[in-house]
């Protein structure tokens, strides 16, 4: 059956449970009370279900009518939606986006590309949530969200690019090694004091090593400090207090004014995917297009 032969009878029913009778469907749509009991009897027969319970008073919808309605409703939703953007001659960015982001990639990477999007973009209104717990965007009603791990593999619903893999690499600042030495194997490097990450749910992070035949590993190390905030991490590491595998997005500055300096960086290993994520149905609205094509230019340094 076509696609428009599909929606042809949703209308009628929609109005049909809207209006509580056939006749004032009817009367909504300029229609007749027998072509709308027939458009709705046809959907039934076709779904093989029942959709209204039928009295003297008014339309009643059962269990299955109304979950059908449901998905109409947010059918028909969409297809507006998606109408009103396509007819615009000139669409500008305007209206709310509610955007979830993890803490520390958030407020470091992410937050610059925001101020400067909000500063071009005056009409927009931005709700930004900060948080390293798994965003449901549907159910929180999030219009975009960053996330870091998890799998590739996302539902048709969403839609999402990849922006690359964290780079792990192990560092620590010149005064501490000019103090302890510069490691010069894996066994000395896991004979110095760790600073590690304190995760979400009370265990530490891990370091992840590539074994002689190529294969990243994980070795869980005794730690002198396990922090639950990346950039105080990186304070203690530049304090001269341990030694650290971190992500190199987290410390590019550090980096590169020398106050912080790879070890053994033979045995760096791809990290986390980072990717950008939104609900598909909104992709063509001009105000997530805009903000999707500003957040493309986030990049993870190696």
């Amino acid at each position: 059956m076509a696609s428009r032969d599909r929606l042809k009878d949703i209308t009628p029913f929609v109005a049909s449970v809207e209006h509580g009778s056939f006749t004032a469907a009817a009367d909504s749509l300029h229609l007749t009370s027998s072509a709308i009991s027939k458009s709705v009897a046809r959907l039934e027969a076709r779904l093989g279900s029942r959709l209204f319970e039928r009295t003297t008073r008014r339309l009643a919808l059962t269990d299955a009518g109304q979950a059908f309605y449901e998905t109409c409703t947010r059918v028909l939703s969409e297809l507006a939606e998606a109408e009103s953007v396509l007819a615009a001659q000139r669409a500008i960015p305007v209206g709310r986006l509610r955007i979830a982001v993890p803490n520390t990639f958030g407020r470091m990477q992410v937050m610059p590309l925001i101020n400067e999007f909000c500063q071009q973009n005056p009409e927009m209104q931005i709700a930004l949530s900060f948080s390293d717990r798994f965003v449901d965007l549907f159910e929180e009603g999030v219009d975009i969200a960053i996330r870091i791990g998890g799998s590739p593999d996302f539902p048709p619903s969403l839609g999402y690019r990849f922006l690359g893999n964290e780079r792990l690499i192990f560092c620590a600042s010149p005064d501490y090694l000019a103090q302890h030495g510069v490691p010069d194997s894996l066994q000395a490097l896991t004979e110095r004091r760790a600073i590690v990450y304190d995760r979400v749910d009370g265990s530490t992070s891990p370091w992840h090593i590539r074994s002689p035949d190529g294969r990243t590993i994980t070795r869980t190390l005794p730690y002198r400090m396990a922090l639950g905030d990346g950039e105080a991490q990186v304070a203690a590491v530049v304090a001269g207090l341990g030694v650290a595998q971190m992500a190199t997005w987290l410390m590019e500055k550090e980096l590169a004014s020398g106050a912080l300096v790879r070890i053994l960086p033979e045995l760096a290993v791809e990290g986390l995917p980072l990717f950008i994520v939104w609900p598909r149905r909104k992709q063509l609205l001009p105000k997530v297009d805009a903000l999707l094509a500003t957040l493309d230019r986030l990049k993870i340094s190696q």
